[in-house]
């Protein structure tokens, strides 16, 4: 047990290391790279801060641009191999004032020390029924994306780690910020929470506070910084 935790800490010193250096410039810049052995992933995402069981519908509400959101998130049964690895399926519907805005199916695989890591997304734009936009959209091992993780294992306070890598299309980075905290939401009230903040250099001057709780996944989302749309939990079906 002890190896593995010294493996789990190693790797993700390994992806937090390559955000510090390749921010820089110059020569002792290092090029964000992480190491994908299919070997080391595991068939199912039970991370207690972002479970993702096949089958499973998280419901949010809020408010989005000043216009109500409606976000229903779906684990499906179904896979993708990227990399070698089987990752889950899960697709992302957004609606705004009922009407049809955005869908995703994104692609997600858990590793053995409990990372859940991030290996793409299909994302259309729709208007008016239509799809407008595929902008955002990425998979990992295609034109220099790499996979980044979303939620940390054993996550510590002052962790930052890349979620995602393409640059110019996806850069979203994030920051554990507590493991303490309390959220009370429609789908109901929680402690010992993980809270992080999750921006994108891509966005400047627009920021995120997200609280995931034990055993449930995420539960709100704010933005704190360039805006000000927020999103709860209002229920989980199986």
């Amino acid at each position: 047990m002890k190896r593995l935790f010294m493996l789990a800490t190693l790797l993700v010193f390994a992806v937090l290391f390559a955000i510090g250096c390749g921010s820089g410039s110059g020569p002792h810049r290092r090029e964000y790279n992480p190491i994908i052995n299919p070997a080391n992933f595991v068939d199912r995402i039970n991370n207690q801060y972002s479970p993702l069981i096949p089958g499973t519908t998280f419901i949010y509400q809020g408010v989005s641009d000043g216009e109500p959101e409606i976000n229903t998130v779906y684990v499906t049964h179904n896979t993708k191999e990227i990399l070698g690895v089987t990752c889950t399926v899960v697709k992302d519907r957004v609606r705004i004032n009922g009407e049809l805005a955005e869908e995703t199916f994104d692609w997600y695989a858990q590793d053995k020390y409990g990372n859940v890591w991030y290996f793409g997304e299909d994302s259309k734009e729709y208007e008016d029924g239509e799809v407008v936009s595929t902008e955002g959209s990425w998979e990992a091992g295609v034109n220099g994306a790499k996979p980044g993780i979303v939620m940390e294992g054993r996550p510590h306070v002052g962790d930052r780690y890349r979620q995602e890598y393409l640059k110019g299309v996806a850069e979203d980075m994030a920051e554990v910020l507590s493991l303490t905290e309390s959220a009370t939401v429609p789908y109901g009230s929680f402690t010992n929470c993980l809270e992080t903040k999750e921006w994108s250099p891509l966005e400047p001057g627009v920021a995120e506070h997200k609280h995931y709780a034990p055993g449930v996944g995420l539960v709100s989302v704010v933005t704190v910084e360039g805006g000000t749309d927020h999103s709860e939990l209002v229920n989980i079906t199986h």
